[in-house]
């Protein structure tokens, strides 16, 4: 995991004023900052040596110097110098509008792809795996993510149930011990009714996965294991619709590492569930 880039611009919605500055600068001039003191960028910046270091240590570093050496190695990742996330203009082609999602999309993967710690995908995967319950916990686009999930999960047979309304998920956490897991999924990090629900979990001793943007917010923090897509200010609209992809790509990446965890029963249950699927099509 690196993707200092991706962090800051993901973080943005996050920062005060000061911090906001110092970040939009270095996102404008990461090619000149890596060779600039702490004083140097507080000063071009007008905000003072406490803020830049303060800034860096939200960014996950331990230090300026090292947001810098971390911005350093991805200004020489391939990649670095492609095109941002683009906004869909309303009199655009339909040629247009279709490649720019695309790009969005593909921008997304791979800058989540960047972000997302595998010692946090094997930490997830080890709770699910272990789990006596798996409750999935999404409203509205989320929703839908969650219950791709629960499909995946039933076809190998694990028991795991999905809450799309606030009633349904704190009917599920009242019930919930230490032997179960919640994974809660929202773009934002912010969904309020989520938030209660996954607390009342969390009060009950389950674990917590969540799965939303990078940053502080108020589900991630809730969590035991974090796992964020990358997201981008820049495109509010076809941004959302790329996060989703991007969680729907880390729900795939838990399933197949849940499926392969015991490979020979698993694809049998998904042989069986494959045939009686086929015995109820039209012929």
């Amino acid at each position: 995991m690196n993707g200092s880039l991706i962090i800051i611009e993901s973080s943005l919605s996050d920062l005060n004023p000061s911090e906001r500055r110092v970040a939009e600068y270095i996102l404008e001039h990461p090619d000149e900052i890596i060779n600039y003191s702490v004083q140097k960028l507080a000063d071009l910046t007008n905000v003072s040596v406490a803020t830049v270091v303060r800034l860096s240590k939200k960014l996950k570093c331990k230090g300026f110097q090292d947001l810098k050496l971390k911005i350093a190695y991805d200004l020489n990742e391939p990649g670095s110098n492609q095109r941002g996330y683009a906004e869909i203009d309303k009199d655009y082609s339909i040629e247009e509008v279709t490649q720019t999602v695309f790009h969005n999309n593909t921008k997304t993967l791979r800058d989540t792809e960047r972000i997302l710690s595998t010692e946090n995908i094997k930490h997830a995967f080890e709770l699910i795996v272990n789990a006596r319950k798996t409750c999935i916990y999404g409203i509205g686009a989320s929703a839908l993510i969650a219950q791709d999930f629960k499909q995946k999960l039933t076809r190998i047979d694990y028991w795991c149930d999905v809450g799309n309304s606030f009633d349904e998920q704190v009917t599920l956490s009242a019930n919930l011990s230490s032997e179960d897991v919640v994974i809660a999924i929202s773009s934002s990090g912010q969904t309020k009714d989520i938030v209660n629900s996954t607390q009342l979990a969390k009060e009950k001793g389950a674990k917590v996965i969540s799965i939303t943007k990078y940053g502080d917010n108020p589900i991630s923090n809730l969590s035991d294991v974090q796992l964020f897509v990358s997201s981008s200010e820049k495109a509010k609209r076809s941004g959302a619709m790329s996060s989703r992809i991007a969680m729907l790509s880390i729900i795939d990446i838990l399933y197949i590492c849940i499926a392969s965890n015991d490979y020979l029963s698993n694809r049998q249950k998904l042989e069986n569930t494959r045939k009686a699927i086929k015995n109820n099509k039209f012929k």
